[in-house]
């Protein structure tokens, strides 16, 4: 059966990055390193939270929740990409498109939610210090986390079955590196408007939540810092929002652009480099910007490295 009279319960064609063959190689090992660098880091990250009792504060709990939904946001579309880049065979199977359409977007979603609440809890930690511990207690954080994760998978349940059950004919070839939602739009031969309306709709509702929460958050920090006499103090509270601040402006920015823009504005070339960069370069950002830049993380692992070096090994061994 010829592509053009494939089903729409046909494989689809990945097109990729479309790099030059003489780049694919140099290009293989960029994205190769940037998704080790990202694993890595990331379950570190994890892992030092749950062995360090320093970092078992609300803020690190909801630290090692980003680092987790990081972890699976990457895994959910490089794999495929680097396999493709090594391949002739680029497709992808109805099922396996519609399930890396759902895991995508309940990551989006989840961060977008959990990226709110890290503000709300820099909120707290700043403007109620003394109620900090009464309002993010551990049942709290557990909530809030749940929330986070369950908004998310709202975003997949409602958005994946529209999108797999739009009928698909002609060309089954996505001109992107995954079935992200605007590209396997592109293929459709029914008239998509009402649901694009639904999806900028739900993409709007999901950003104006978490901006909602991150804008007042913040505001009332600036006021609350500015009244602070202490310089030290200030400089503390500015270090810990910084950070988020960094996050927040990284990934905002790349999926405003990517599912609130209508498609009429999109360009594949350009599409494929925002979502690159929201899905293989932030991944390995986040870890770094929150380690790099915080004395408790860093502490941490250096304790961990003292305890594990042959050292303190030879000395517990004497004691």
């Amino acid at each position: 059966m010829s592509t053009r009279n494939r089903t729409s319960t046909s494989d689809f064609v990945l097109l990729g990055l479309l790099v030059s063959t003489e780049a694919t190689g140099i290009v293989f090992m960029v994205i190769f390193a940037i998704f080790v660098v990202a694993v890595t880091a990331n379950v570190v990250m994890i892992v030092l939270i749950q062995v360090d009792s320093h970092l078992h504060t609300p803020m690190y709990f909801l630290l090692s929740q980003l680092s987790i939904m990081d972890t699976l946001f990457i895994c959910t579309t490089v794999p495929k990409l680097l396999v493709d880049m090594v391949s002739t065979e680029r497709t992808i199977s109805f099922v396996a498109c519609g399930i890396q359409i759902f895991l995508y977007l309940t990551m989006i979603g989840s961060e977008f939610f959990l990226l709110g609440l890290m503000a709300y809890d820099r909120y707290v930690a700043v403007c109620n210090p003394l109620r900090y511990p009464v309002l993010m207690n551990r049942k709290m954080c557990l909530l809030l986390a749940a929330g986070a994760w369950f908004g998310g998978s709202l975003d997949g349940f409602l958005l994946t079955p529209i999108t797999m059950n739009v009928p698909y004919c002609g060309s089954h070839q996505i001109n992107h590196f995954f079935c992200e939602i605007p590209a396997v739009l592109k293929l459709a031969c029914a008239d998509t408007s009402l649901y694009e309306t639904l999806m900028y709709l739900c993409c709007i509702l999901m950003l104006l939540i978490p901006i909602s929460i991150i804008s007042t958050s913040y505001a009332l920090i600036l006021l609350t810092v500015h009244r602070m006499r202490s310089v030290e103090g200030r400089k503390k509270a500015f270090t810990t929002c910084s950070s988020h601040l960094t996050v927040v402006s990284i990934f905002y920015g790349a999926t405003f652009y990517t599912y609130v823009l209508p498609l009429s504005f999109h360009i594949p070339e350009q599409d494929k480099v925002v979502s690159a960069f929201y899905t293989i370069v932030t991944p390995m950002l986040n870890p770094l910007i929150y380690s790099l830049r915080n004395k408790d993380v860093m502490g941490a692992l250096e304790r961990v490295f003292a305890h594990c070096s042959p050292a303190q090994k030879v000395a517990t061994v004497e004691a």
